[in-house]
Order: structure tokens, then C-alpha cells, then sequence
């Protein structure tokens, strides 16, 4: 795979990525934020919800998770289970790479959220651990989206929104419009993607009309928050950069490194490495495990440990409100994580 290829591989991975945030930004906006509501009831909901939340790909369900946690909401267990459930950005690119293990990847962690959750809840019980002390004292603004875009969920994508938007065009709508549109019309081309019609040419495009409207039909404010703000600027240049530079190490330790050899004698201690590294609070660093699969150097075990322990940026929020909890989470889940993911290894997956 030369240079050229490793780009093209990242911008249709990085592009996807973009698309599949802004429809699940627009399902929960559009949705009005109904499932708080129903978070209200007893723990085994709050553990099945949260973990429903976590397993949605990107970071709005985990950052919903902190933001219910933080207003005491769900316990401390939900909010573990949650986490582990999370794998951030990456979700994305891992059903752009295999979509089929990444759905059994997804369904895994709900399910185990979920025990882990009621696990770590009686845990905390049994040596009296008291969390999320300060946390009530705060409001998480910065963690869920503006109550202008709860309330006006169904009217910021009305079809008459379309006419209004194109007399009045804005620069931002223009750039955003042309970008998905580029991204469309080389697809369809070939010059991206698929060379031949298949289920993923298919899945592209059709994905592609759906973000050109809701990019035509949205509103200023929810085009200048939610896309361009958010989605563009604070995540889309580096999924890119980790993506690309992903691609470009997997590539060089192949050639010139024997990275293939090395992985292979060393494999435990890849899956060790791999759930350190996803304690680390940010999206990126995973991508790493995610390419190697998908270039077949890892074992299922060690994709599932840093899956596992890494929830993106999702934690980010709540260290601001109380590191300690936050460290006790990724412990939580730093442990849990290396004990499933080496008895899956040891199993041989």
C-alpha cells in the first residue's frame, strides 16, 4: 500500500466517520433527548440503558452517561458499565474496516456492561466506596447539547427548512454541502471506495444523501454547533491524523520493521499494552489495535481488552468534575478488561 493508497483508505475512513456522527447526532437531537426520561426507574434499567448508550457509536452516549451520572441519575455502576460499552470514534472506523466483527464486538460490550455495572455497584458496597461526592454540586453543561436544540428538535429539520437555507446560504453550509457532495459524486466515480457496486458502494452513497440533507435542511444554529463546531472541528482533523498515521505505521512495521514477527512472540504483551493505552482519556491511540486486526496481525482478544478499556473522549467531562471518580472508573474497568480479554486470549480468539 503505497503512500497514495494510505491517504485515500484514511479520507473514506475519516469521511465515514464524519457521516455516521452527523446521523447519530441527529437521531438524538431530532428524538428530543426522550431517553433521560426513561432512565428514571430501577438499577438493572439505568445498567441497560447506560450500557445501550455506551455501545451507540461516537461519543454523545457517553457523554449523556456523564452528564446523568454527574445529576445523580445513575449509580456508579451504570456509569462503568456505560464506559465499557463506549469505544468512541473508533466505533466508526471499525464498521467501516468489518463491520460484522464490530457488531459482535459492540454486542459483547453491552452485554458485559451491563454485569460489570451490577459487579461494580456491589463491589463499591462491600468496601465502602462513596463516589461522585462533588459531583452534585455541579451542572454539566458542556456535556449535553443547547436546551434550544431539545426543544426545537423536530422543527430544525423540517423540509421547509431547504428553501430558506439556499436564499440565505451561508459560507459554512456551502463549504459543508460541497464537501459531502465531493465525497458523493467520488464514490460514484470509483475514486474512492469500492471500484465495483456492492453492499458498502451502496451503504456510502445512500449515507451520503442522508448527511446532504440534513446539511440542507438544518438550521444556522444547529449547523454552526452541533456539525461544524463539534463534529468538525473537535473531531473530524484528527480522526484523520490518528487514522492516517495508523495506516502509515501498520504499513511501515510491515516493511521495514517486522512488526508482523514481533507482535506475534510478544502477543500478551500487545494485549497488556493495548488496555494501558486505552486508559488513556482520548480518541486516537485505539486505532492502532483496530488497524492491526483488520490487517490481521492482532487476535479478536486483543481488539476486545483495548475495546474494553477504552472509551474515547467520553471521560473527558467528568474529570472535571471529579478525578477521583474518574480514575476509579478506568480501574474498574482497566481490571475487568485484562481479565475477560485474557481468558478470551487464552481461549484462543
Amino acid at each position: 500500500m503505497e503512500i497514495l493508497d494510505i491517504f485515500k483508505h484514511a479520507v473514506m475512513i475519516t469521511v465515514f466517520v464524519f457521516v455516521m456522527m452527523l446521523l447519530v447526532d441527529f437521531i438524538d437531537t431530532a428524538s428530543k433527548r426522550r431517553m433521560t426520561d426513561i432512565m428514571q426507574g430501577g438499577l438493572w434499567r439505568q445498567y441497560t440503558l447506560a450500557s445501550f448508550l455506551g455501545s451507540t457509536p461516537g461519543c454523545l452516549g457517553a457523554f449523556m452517561n456523564v452528564s446523568l451520572y454527574v445529576h445523580g441519575i445513575i449509580s456508579f455502576g451504570a456509569i462503568v458499565g456505560g464506559m465499557i460499552a463506549t469505544s468512541g470514534d473508533e466505533a466508526f472506523v471499525m464498521l467501516a474496516q468489518f463491520p460484522g466483527t464490530a457488531l459482535v464486538l459492540f454486542g459483547l460490550l453491552f452485554f458485559l456492561g451491563i454485569f460489570f455495572a451490577w459487579v461494580s455497584d456491589k463491589v463499591i458496597g462491600i468496601i465502602g466506596i462513596v463516589p461522585c461526592e462533588s459531583c452534585l454540586e455541579h451542572q454539566c453543561d458542556q456535556c449535553v447539547p443547547g436546551e434550544e436544540d431539545w426543544v426545537n428538535g423536530g422543527e430544525i429539520f423540517k423540509p421547509a427548512n431547504i428553501i430558506q437555507n439556499v436564499q440565505s446560504l451561508s459560507f459554512t453550509r456551502f463549504l459543508l454541502l460541497a464537501f459531502i457532495g465531493s465525497f458523493l459524486v467520488l464514490v460514484l466515480v470509483g475514486t474512492l471506495g469500492p471500484t465495483h457496486w456492492d453492499w458498502k458502494r451502496t451503504t456510502f452513497i445512500g449515507l451520503s444523501v442522508c448527511s446532504l440533507y440534513i446539511a440542507a435542511v438544518c438550521s444556522e444554529h444547529y449547523l454552526h454547533v452541533h456539525i461544524w463546531d463539534h463534529i468538525i472541528k473537535k473531531h473530524l482533523f484528527r480522526v484523520f491524523l490518528w487514522t492516517f498515521g495508523a495506516l502509515f505505521f501498520v504499513h511501515w512495521g510491515l516493511a521495514f520493521w517486522n512488526l508482523d514477527a514481533f507482535i506475534r512472540e510478544h502477543m500478551m504483551w500487545v494485549l497488556l499494552i493495548g488496555a494501558l493505552i486505552g486508559m488513556v482519556p482520548e480518541s486516537g491511540p485505539h486505532l492502532i489495535f483496530v488497524m492491526m486486526y483488520a490487517q490481521g496481525l492482532v487476535p479478536f482478544s486483543v481488539l476486545f481488552t483495548a475495546s474494553f478499556v477504552q472509551d474515547g473522549h467520553g471521560m473527558l467531562p467528568l474529570l472535571s468534575y471529579s478525578i477521583k471518580d474518574s480514575i476509579l472508573i478506568k480501574v474498574f474497568n482497566l481490571a475487568f478488561g485484562i481479565a475477560i480479554g485474557a481468558a478470551l486470549f487464552g481461549l484462543g480468539f
